[in-house]
C-alpha cells in the first residue's frame, strides 16, 4: 500500500469513527433544549398577560418601549384622554418597519423615517403610512404594566 492510500484509509476511518460521536452529542444537546425551554417566558401569565415594565417606569419616562422583534416589539404610553387607562401598541411603523415615538405634547406616535403620525389607539393620520399600528390589551396591577399580545 502506497502512503496516499494509507492516508485515505485513516482518514476515512476516522471520520466513520466520529460521525456517531457527532451525531449523538446533537441529538443530546437538541433534547436537553426542548426539555427545558418553557412554553411561556417567565414573566408572561397563564391569562396571556406579561409584565412588561412599573407604573415607576411608565411615569418617570413617559413610556415603555421594549423591541425584542418586530413581531413582539410593544411601545405603552398613558391615554391622553384619561390618565388612568394605558394604552399599547406595535411600535413598528407600517410603512418601512421604523420604530415610531410618543410625542406626548401632540399626542400621537410619529415615525421619525417618514414623519407618518398614528393616533394614540394606533390609526394611521397620514402618509407614506397607510395601515394602521397593531393594538394591544394592557392594563395597571398593582405596580405592573401588562400586556397581551395576540
Amino acid at each position: 500500500m502506497n502512503r496516499r492510500a494509507f492516508l485515505n484509509w485513516v482518514g476515512v476511518g476516522f471520520l466513520a469513527s466520529s460521525l456517531p460521536v457527532a451525531i449523538a452529542g446533537c441529538i443530546s444537546d437538541q433534547s436537553d433544549q426542548q426539555a427545558t425551554t418553557p412554553t411561556q417566558t417567565p414573566s408572561q401569565r397563564p391569562d396571556g398577560f406579561e409584565q412588561v415594565g412599573t407604573v415607576a417606569d411608565l411615569n418617570s419616562k413617559g413610556q415603555i418601549l421594549q423591541k425584542q422583534s418586530p413581531e413582539k416589539a410593544v411601545l405603552v404610553v398613558r391615554d391622553p384622554k384619561d390618565a388612568n387607562k394605558i394604552l399599547a401598541v406595535n411600535p413598528t411603523c407600517s410603512h418601512k418597519a421604523c420604530i415610531i415615538g410618543w410625542q406626548a405634547d401632540q399626542s400621537v406616535f410619529i415615525c421619525p423615517c417618514h414623519n407618518s403620525k398614528f393616533t394614540p389607539d394606533g390609526k394611521f393620520l397620514n402618509p407614506p403610512a397607510n395601515k394602521p399600528l397593531q393594538v394591544y390589551q394592557a392594563k395597571i396591577e398593582g405596580e405592573q404594566v401588562l400586556v397581551k399580545q395576540g
